[in-house]
């Protein structure tokens, strides 16, 4: 039996290798732009479902309260954005919301308060939430500061600053 001459073959395996690597490389670039707006879509749902519970909570609450004109009828927390703060952790979207979700949670004892009558409730509320550890938010730890609050428009506006949570040592 006689083995045929492999340089016949050489510029089809050639052809098919340059193939194989192109599909490569296509479905590398294919994946990444997958990602990329995938990412992009976990971002945008986290926002807006963090939009529907808050108006759907502040529609109950403006229910409850709208013959009431002197009270606080929502709270808004927001996070401090502090240039050039080493220990400020680079906050994801998700991670964001979820803390937001939990300041909020916290301050909703706030809703229904008389607004001239803030002042003892946000020392004790500024006292309370002082260097308070929210625990297992996207498995990392957090410690959140009140800086200010504000009522404008029957809405309490809290700007707190947010940090890892270094365990100490035992």
């Amino acid at each position: 039996m006689r083995v045929p001459q492999f340089d016949k073959y050489v510029g089809a395996m050639r052809g098919l290798g340059l193939l194989l690597a192109g599909m490569i490389i296509g479905a590398a670039v294919y994946s990444s732009i997958y990602h990329a707006q995938f990412e992009a879509l976990i971002s945008l749902k986290s926002d807006l479902e963090m939009k529907l519970d808050q108006y759907e909570s502040d529609i109950k609450q403006w229910k409850k309260l709208s013959k009431q004109h002197t009270v606080i009828k929502s709270v808004v927390p927001r996070i401090e954005e502090e240039a050039g703060d080493k220990k400020k952790p680079v906050l994801d979207k998700v991670t964001e919301a979820e803390l937001l979700l939990r300041i909020k949670k916290d301050l909703s004892v706030f809703i229904g308060q008389s607004i001239y009558e803030i002042d003892s409730d946000a020392q004790f509320a500024r006292k309370l939430l002082s260097q308070k550890i929210y625990s297992d938010v996207l498995e990392k730890n957090y410690t959140v500061t009140i800086n200010t609050m504000l009522v404008v428009d029957n809405v309490l506006q809290v700007w707190v600053k947010v940090r890892l949570y270094d365990r100490p040592p035992s």
